[in-house]
């Protein structure tokens, strides 16, 4: 371990302090709680002033002086106290969540919104304030206007899901140079600070496969409802399907819906009688408990096999009931909650964040739902730790 000292050891005075020849010992570069910004100046031989510009990323700086500086700051992993920070700034970092009305989606939203306040309780104390904004997704003026009330509230950083809905909104934001996190789906026409969700074409050709599992025919054509199908995440879920179900020789049919109350029990019972013969059905998002429902009153015998996405109440119901046979989770609450963490280190810490983070494709089947009414969190962080740990003293 590295020490300053006060004490008439020999070494160099820099700054007022003392620094022992030693300063650069086997095994340093572990981070060091005791490390200033007075201390940075000292070994860098720079006034505190420069270190700041330095950190802050302003004013004039000589490359050599900068890059001594930024070797110190790497070498002992310095990190800047949050607090310290805002109190600097006067005000609380402002974060906005742009989301879909928490009961749209079959509640798939609410989880989402639940993990960000799972993340807002966790930076509040460093010094964050997250708020959440709700939109209906099908109106297009709703969303419009809720754009424009979160820039109104000049958010330090946004977290939204890029639905097909914000996809001519989402210029107003690049415009204002907001740090964004994206959940749920990619959008390719904008770079987000980091995007935190699920491989869909990946989840799709799984879909697929647990499909023809379940199954075992090639004979018997499968369907996939599309709903959402303007989606980027959708499209790509279907594609995989598709994919999947073109290289393994099963027939396959599509039906798209724009809106959620387009499943209805009276279309899937339409879609039954034009199509007697299928094997099973893959629902491109949260709402295959719909076409299960309808599926336990038209063909109680159960002779189709239903995959969707998401743990929401519906489909847990129905997944115990076995008229879903697979769920695959997309960890909406580990989304919401990273998506906090994330702008955190990327705004207030300013640490480099991953730009991508794939959310593992899980699988729920009947024998394996979660008791405790959720999916379960996997956040990285173990049980009993913080799951911020930017430096607070």
């Amino acid at each position: 371990m590295f020490f300053f000292s006060r004490a008439p050891v020999s070494g160099k005075r820099r700054g007022g302090i003392l620094v022992s020849p030693g300063i650069f010992p086997r095994g340093a570069g572990k981070a060091d709680a005791g490390m200033t910004i007075p201390e940075i100046a000292a070994l860098a031989g720079v006034s505190i002033g420069t270190v700041d510009r330095v950190l802050h990323k302003r004013g004039r700086v000589s490359g050599a002086t900068r890059a001594k500086i930024e070797a110190i700051i790497e070498r002992y992993r310095f990190t800047p106290n949050p607090i310290a920070r805002r109190l600097k700034r006067g005000r609380p970092y402002r974060f906005c969540a742009l989301l879909p009305r928490r009961d749209q989606d079959a509640g798939y939203w609410k989880q989402i919104i639940d993990g960000i306040a799972l993340g807002d309780a966790a930076a509040r104390p460093l010094g964050v304030e997250t708020e959440t904004h709700e939109y209906d997704r099908y109106n297009p003026d709703e969303a419009a206007a809720m754009v424009a009330r979160v820039l109104s509230r000049e958010p330090d950083g946004l977290i939204t899901a890029p639905i097909v809905t914000l996809w001519p909104l989402l210029e107003q934001v690049r415009s204002r140079r907001v740090p964004s996190v994206f959940v749920d789906s990619d959008f390719p026409e904008m770079e987000a600070v980091s995007t935190i969700s699920q491989d869909p074409l990946r989840g799709g050709r799984l879909a697929g496969r647990l499909l023809h599992l379940f199954t075992g025919t090639r004979e018997r054509p499968a369907a996939v409802l599309d709903v959402h199908s303007l989606d980027y995440n959708i499209i790509r879920r279907r594609d995989g399907f598709l994919g999947y179900a073109a290289e393994r020789g099963f027939p396959a049919v599509v039906k798209e819906y724009a809106r959620e109350e387009e499943l209805s029990r009276e279309e899937i019972a339409r879609f039954l009688a034009e199509h007697p013969r299928l094997s099973g059905m893959f629902v491109t998002n949260c709402l295959a408990h719909r076409a299960a429902r309808a599926v336990r009153e038209i063909r109680p015998e159960k002779d189709l096999a239903i995959i969707g996405y998401d743990l929401i109440p519906g489909n847990r119901e129905l997944l115990r009931e076995g008229y879903i046979d697979a769920i695959i989770s997309q960890r909406p609450e580990e989304q919401g909650r990273r998506a906090v963490e994330n702008l955190y280190r990327h705004i207030v810490l300013e640490e480099p964040v991953e730009r991508r983070i794939d959310i593992p494709l899980d699988i729920y089947l009947r024998e394996n739902i979660p008791e405790n009414g959720a999916e379960s969190l996997s956040f990285d962080a173990p049980a009993g730790e913080p799951f911020f740990s930017g430096k607070t003293e």
